[in-house]
């Protein structure tokens, strides 16, 4: 049985047809900031690198959920 993505990873493949980039070179910034608080990061990627707010929320909640092993 497969089902639909859900949660943050639903929007993946729109971030990537919408920004070019692929979702691990997003990660790969998020890792790699000094930023470490959720909204820091997402106004850091709405103001640095263009994204809606939905988009920047997803990889940040996604990513830091999965760096946290939740």
């Amino acid at each position: 049985m497969t089902g639909a993505v859900k949660g943050p990873a639903s929007y993946f493949p729109s971030i990537e047809k919408k920004y070019g980039r692929p979702i691990a070179e997003w990660k790969d910034l998020i890792r790699s900031s000094p930023l470490t608080k959720h909204m820091e990061l997402v106004n850091w990627f709405k103001s640095e690198h263009g994204l809606g707010h939905g988009h920047a929320n997803a990889l940040v909640a996604h990513t830091l959920a999965e760096d946290s092993g939740k």
